[in-house]
């Protein structure tokens, strides 16, 4: 269950009137805004408000024509219908924000007058609104001289972000304070739930709105007379705490459900790793004497790549790791001329081991794709792993050197944090396929291509890459492919490879289907 699009459902059937009955009896919020234009002009009166900030205030109404209209102070009406997104339910009523709520425009103190900051007050910025509904502090604080020299915002003020990428970020402030110049804020009043302001502003609907009403430039700005200007559903005040009470409640289902998806993503994850490491240690299918050995495979191997090097299709590794049974039945590495004992784990009847490299057809070939401009590729490059299709691509548009690949080849991702993401090309056009560099490429047709696959992915094969690394951490760590090719590959009689690959699919997919419908079915 995609949880986020959850509170978004909530929240969008609490602001349309749809998440909890209508009481008939409750006082319309045309009463409300009727009081708030009276509350207004008084402070006008008590020199509180000035009479420019009232001037462009305006009433929404339904004609008789049921057209949604705008009369302004002026008495001019203007139909806005186009602009009316979805109808409310009867005792509700639209407003403009700056009309329901005074808003403010944050401002930063001066940094060269260091007796404004201290550890009196809260000076909100926009990564403060990570907290959302329980904005209890902020990251940097002013002095109580700072806090009277900046505008004042009340605790349950509604803070809103309307610049640079975190726009329409929302925090709901539980301590008073100031808040910068990228933040607008919005006053709680008596007439407007503070939490249901908040709910409310954080729907999809208004987030679309301060989208859509921000400038179209590379930093987004909504300015306060646009936010000003931004449409809200009001509904009675008696029913306020009602649609509040029924969001939090079913916020915190969805927390659980949350909670209790990451709890079962780990467990999947954790069986999913036990799974794989069964498979490889020959304990997830049963071993059948019958099969043809592993050992038989690996001899094969040898021929065939020792065919192609005659060919002059491969060349030979002078230093390639060679894994072999001694006739005392102990294994040996041959790298050169230099053999030496090699520490295998129990091996299942019949499999055998190899190193990455015997085991390995593949020979880098490199193409420029520049030099083939015109000409289409099909293209295999870590980004689109997760998307799970190649790219459709022209040669002058990829710009770089890429690896020549073939269908069913295995490719194993060196560079964190993908590493040993695992993908087996298939071949959707007819046109040649490449991959990446961040790609280590295994090709054997003698092998399963979907059990070598589960095999590189496994947690065993991970801690191999991960064992020998360059970088200095983090996304510039890379698996070193000569490392690499000394890594043990434990190979399976082809038939047991089969039965492996299947059965992992079998499990996976119960899996897969237990995450998929665990959510909804706690939920309902």
């Amino acid at each position: 269950m995609d949880t986020k699009a959850l509170r978004q459902k909530i929240l969008d059937l609490a602001i349309r009137g749809k998440l909890v009955p209508q009481d008939p009896n409750d006082e319309p919020a045309s009463v409300l805004l009727e009081r708030i234009r009276e509350q207004k002009k008084q402070m006008v009166k008590e020199g509180k408000l000035k009479a420019k900030d009232i001037k462009n205030d305006s009433v929404i109404f339904v004609g008789e024509d049921s057209l949604h209209y705008e009369k302004f102070a002026d008495d001019s009406i203007k139909c806005i219908e186009d602009e009316i997104p979805f109808e409310l339910p009867e005792g509700w009523a639209w407003s403009r924000l700056g009309i329901l709520f005074l808003t403010v425009t944050g401002s930063t103190p001066s940094t060269k007058d260091s007796s404004l900051y201290g550890d009196d007050y809260p000076f909100y910025k926009p990564a403060d609104l990570d907290a959302g509904f329980s904005v209890f502090s902020s990251e940097d604080t002013v002095s109580e001289k700072g806090y009277l020299s900046g505008r004042i915002l009340p605790e349950c003020s509604v803070l809103v972000t309307c610049i640079g990428a975190t726009i329409g970020k929302t925090g709901y402030i539980r301590s008073s304070g100031i808040c910068n110049q990228q933040i607008n804020a919005i006053l709680p009043n008596e007439f407007v739930l503070p939490e249901y302001t908040y709910f409310c502003m954080c729907s999809e609907f208004e987030q679309q709105q301060i989208f859509g009403n921000s400038s179209a430039t590379t930093l987004p700005i909504l300015n306060k007379s646009k936010f000003d200007n931004l449409l809200f559903p009001l509904p009675p005040k008696g029913l306020q705490k009602i649609i509040v009470e029924k969001i939090e409640e079913l916020l915190c289902s969805v927390e659980i459900i949350q909670e209790e998806k990451r709890s079962l993503q780990e467990t999947i994850k954790a069986t999913q790793s036990k799974i794989l490491d069964l498979a490889i240690r020959g304990q997830l299918v049963p071993q059948n004497p019958d099969d043809e050995p592993a050992s038989v495979l690996l001899e094969r191997i040898r021929a065939e790549k020792e065919e192609l090097i005659k060919q002059g299709k491969i060349k030979r590794d002078k230093k390639e790791s060679i894994i072999f049974k001694g006739e005392d039945n102990s294994y040996y590495e041959k790298i050169g001329d230099k053999v030496s004992e090699y520490v295998a784990e129990d091996i299942p009847l019949g499999w055998s081991i190899a190193s990455f490299s015997q085991a390995n057809m593949f020979s880098t070939e490199t193409i420029d794709p520049s030099h083939f401009s015109e000409e289409m590729f099909e293209l295999y490059s870590v980004p689109n792993f997760e998307l799970g299709v190649s790219e459709i691509i022209k040669g002058q548009e990829i710009g770089s050197s890429k690896q020549s690949i073939c269908e069913n080849d295995v490719l194993v991702c060196k560079i964190n944090p993908h590493i040993n993401r695992v993908w087996i090309t298939g071949h959707i056009t007819s046109y040649r396929i490449l991959g990446s560099s961040e790609w280590i490429v295994f090709r054997n047709a003698y092998l399963f291509a979907p059990y070598m696959q589960f095999y590189f992915s496994s947690s065993y094969f991970r801690e191999l890459l991960l064992s020998n690394v360059s970088g200095v951490g983090g996304s510039l760590m890379r698996a070193q492919p000569e490392s690499v090719k000394k890594y043990p590959v434990l190979i399976p009689p082809y038939k047991e490879q089969v039965r492996i690959a299947k059965k992992i699919s079998e499990l996976f997919k119960k899996l897969n289907d237990i995450e998929k419908n665990s959510a909804e079915a706690f939920f309902y």
